[in-house]
């Protein structure tokens, strides 16, 4: 599923937040970037995920580290997901984002199989390379997977 790994370049990406601002991996230059693929905005499991990142969120800032938030849903439904987040949140609706992380493919939930996002975060450093993928997040205390 996940293909992309530690020491690997991190794909080239552009997509609209919530706001409808363009992001680029090119915007993150000289900075630790945290991108975060999550399943479904306003589900339990995502937002006590984004939460527990918003609420370490001084903590991301204090190590120079910047956060982008992924899923698939619209730019209507990523700006209903109200939790004051001080993170954008792409709208990755076609999933190039998605598929050029390699986070999307077949999922298994109460018996049933589906294609779906794979929650996974990636952790990429100033030059553009991925020091760490985390593929089993713990949503209530993330943060503390990532800032160890």
């Amino acid at each position: 599923m996940t293909t992309l790994q530690k020491g690997d370049q991190a794909p080239s990406f552009s997509g609209v937040d919530q706001d409808g601002k363009t992001h680029q991996l090119a915007d993150y230059a000289g900075k630790k970037l945290v991108v975060f693929f999550y399943p479904k905005a306003n589900t339990p499991g995502c937002t006590a995920e984004a939460c527990d990142l918003r609420d370490n969120y001084a903590r991301f800032e204090a190590q120079n580290y910047v956060l982008l938030g992924v899923s698939a849903d619209s730019a209507k439904a990523q700006a209903k997901f109200k939790y004051e987040f001080p993170f954008p949140l792409l709208a990755d609706e076609d999933k190039a984002v998605i598929q050029a992380f390699g986070v999307w493919g077949p999922k298994k939930f109460m018996g049933k199989e589906y294609d779906g996002i794979h929650r996974t975060t990636f952790v990429i450093d100033e030059k553009g390379i991925i020091e760490e993928v985390i593929t089993d997040v713990k949503t209530k205390v993330h943060a503390s997977q990532i800032l160890k």
